[in-house]
């Protein structure tokens, strides 16, 4: 079924942009290309100034206390399951295995931070929240019987809800462990990883390495903190923090109480103006004397419409039956793509209309988009956007008082190419006399100093400087499985995931598997269907997951050599298929540079080799829904096809 209208010339009732809209969009994507690419920016962990390598430091891990138990993990320890990452995707792949039959004791997730959350544990920063209704993003609420206190949680009802899927579970948790590498043994059948354990201040470091029959990779894309790569940052003589690891001794309050008291009288300065800054920013200017927000790229902020759950409604229309929880998420997905599923939108929010993102998430399309048919389906998803993305621009310059400052607030691409932000209070902040926006275009910041930033010649002075500034994109190092975890995958016959990536190009049997690493579960969202609502991703790929190893033990008597692993050819049919349909985004190529283009290298010209490589890496582009059908047919089939399962 196909979702994107046909072409407009054919009386669908779509207008396409205005002439003037469309050289707005080019003008703006001319007054962002960088040739640095990523090169912008500086990785918090890897960087040369020791004072950004603080910061990337954990502000919250208790290291007394975790050294005082007893190591959930020993040097030679040979455990069932390891998954990387400790987040909601590793706490969902746990909690579906337990549900699937394997023992807790039998797995263990391992974690560079001190505690479970993944993105939630590091981001604490004041006015943390989903921008996806809670009552589809929390995961397990059903199973864990918990109602959330808002329609969008609070970061610290989501740690929460991190720590409570634990406990019910049973999972268990290595954490401040850094993975070096993981290395297949033939004759073990085991995966060999390599961990570093970080015990804290005044504490030698433990290596150790650690044996699994299987290894889930859960490593997620919000993890390496950057910071622009410009001079004399590290000369500032102010307290200076990113927004991942929000200071506050130096703001006062808590991720409990956002009072932040010690920002009285000072000068606040927050570089970037995403998705984190839009929720920052309203409570920096609750107590900030002066607050500077320094913009390269506009957000697109439309109404969030926060609110506190009403029980009545909760227990009469929302949680209603065994279910529930499925079905809600299953109404948002087809409502987001256009796919009208004949009942109410249950979620109703500003996803559920913003049609036009399928440009990023995919959508069911009859037959795959051919090279002179781009601009045609570029046109189209134009002609989706507009009536929206005009009402965006309007709603800026009704909420915003100050001509110039509405000007400069107003986003110039379309919705696709940025996640669009949601929010009540980030627009009118902005009519505060004590907060200015600084537009750091056409050069970006130029220069820090010992006294503040300077931005087209002139200097701010500030007292406190605040990076939100993002991470690296899950695009870089062609977004190979190991990459994010900067880490190595070793496979049969000492064959690197890198190496396997860079030659044939990324090659996996539905984004799970891949042929000569077996017992390697991939995460990632390369060659899925991709969303807005990551946490749906992660459940259905871990469901998926429990079923394929439960499926694979079923009638073994002694399962302690049991391997699987993708076949070649299963692995290439699917890449394949994932190639043909990439050029449905293509419509990223009007699109300005940023965290979904690698930073504008994606949009660089390649040779047809490259194409056909980064084709291979591209979602799934008929979208989740299809992606999600794609993989109950498999299951019931009941053939585990593609997959090669042996127990010498």
């Amino acid at each position: 079924m196909a979702v994107v209208p046909p072409p407009i010339s054919n009386g669908t009732g779509l207008h396409p942009p205005r002439d003037e809209v469309l050289q707005h969009y080019e003008e703006f994507k001319a007054s962002r290309i960088n040739p640095l690419g990523s090169a912008q920016y500086i990785e918090l962990e890897a960087a040369a100034s020791q004072r950004f390598e603080a910061l990337a430091e954990d502000p919250w891990v208790d290291h007394a206390a975790i050294n005082a138990q007893t190591p959930t993990l020993k040097d030679g320890d040979d455990v069932k399951i390891i998954i990387l990452g400790a987040g909601f995707g590793g706490l969902l792949y746990g909690a579906r295995l337990v549900e699937a039959g394997f023992r807790p004791e039998d797995i263990r997730l391992i974690d560079t931070a001190g505690g479970f959350g993944g993105t939630w544990y590091w981001n604490r920063y004041p006015g943390l929240m989903c921008d996806v209704e809670s009552y589809v993003y929390a995961p397990l609420l059903e199973e864990t019987n918990y109602m959330p206190k808002h329609r969008y949680s609070y970061g610290t009802e989501l740690k929460e809800q991190a720590d409570r899927i634990a406990q019910k579970y049973g999972l268990t948790g290595f954490f401040r462990a850094y993975v070096e590498s993981a290395t297949w043994d033939d004759q073990r059948k085991r995966w060999a990883i390599k961990v570093e354990e970080n015990r804290g201040p005044g504490q030698d470091k433990v290596h150790l390495t650690v044996y699994a029959q299987f290894v889930i990779s859960a490593t997620g894309f919000l993890n390496h903190p950057k910071v622009p790569n410009v001079p004399g940052l590290e000369n500032f003589e102010g307290e200076m923090f990113h927004t991942a690891r929000w200071n506050y001794r130096v703001t006062g309050g808590s991720p409990e109480d956002p009072s932040l008291t010690r920002l009285k009288g000072k000068r606040v300065g927050i570089i970037g103006t995403g998705a984190t800054s839009i929720q920052a920013t309203p409570e920096l200017a609750k107590w900030a004397k002066e607050l500077y927000v320094f913009q390269r790229t506009p957000s697109s902020v439309d109404v969030r419409g926060q609110r506190e759950t009403n029980v009545d409604e909760w227990t009469s229309k929302i949680a209603t039956h065994k279910g529930w929880q499925h079905d809600r998420c299953d109404n948002f997905l087809q409502w987001s793509v256009g796919l009208n599923p004949g009942e109410e939108d249950l979620v109703n929010d500003g996803w559920t209309h913003a049609l036009s993102y399928i440009g990023f998430m995919g959508a069911p399309h009859d037959k795959p988009i051919q090279p002179e048919e781009v601009p045609n389906h570029i046109a189209r998803l134009l002609a989706i956007d507009e009536d929206i993305a005009e009402q965006k621009r309007q709603r800026i310059a009704k909420l915003v008082k100050d001509p110039e400052t509405a000007k400069a607030l107003t986003p110039w691409y379309p919705t696709w190419c940025k996640r669009p932000c949601f929010h009540d209070d980030y627009l009118p902040t902005f009519n505060l006399p004590h907060v200015h926006l600084v537009s750091t275009l056409p050069r970006g910041i130029e220069r820090g100093t010992s006294k503040g930033l300077v931005v087209n010649g002139k200097e701010y002075e500030l007292d406190v400087l605040i990076f939100s500034t993002g991470y690296r994109p899950p695009g870089a190092g062609q977004a190979e499985p190991g990459s994010m975890g900067n880490m190595q995958f070793v496979g049969r016959d000492s064959l690197t995931m890198s190496k396997k990536w860079q030659t044939k190009g990324a090659s996996t049997l539905h984004s799970f598997l891949t042929h000569d690493f077996p017992n390697l579960f991939l995460g990632g969202y390369v060659q899925i269907g991709n969303g807005q609502h990551a946490t749906y991703i992660m459940d259905l790929k871990a469901q998926h997951l429990a079923y394929m190893l439960a499926e694979a033990h079923k009638g073994v008597k002694d399962s302690q050599r049991l391997t699987m692993e993708a076949t070649e050819d299963a692995e290439e049919a699917w890449s394949q298929d994932v190639a043909k349909h990439a050029a449905w985004f293509a419509a990223y190529s009007i699109c300005t540079p940023g965290f979904a283009t690698n930073e504008g290298e994606d949009l660089k010209p390649l040779s047809l080799e490259e194409t056909l490589r980064k084709a291979r890496a591209a979602p799934h582009a008929q979208g989740l829904i299809n992606f999600r059908d794609v993989l109950r047919r498999w299951r019931e089939a009941g053939n585990m096809a593609g997959v090669d399962i042996s127990t010498p």
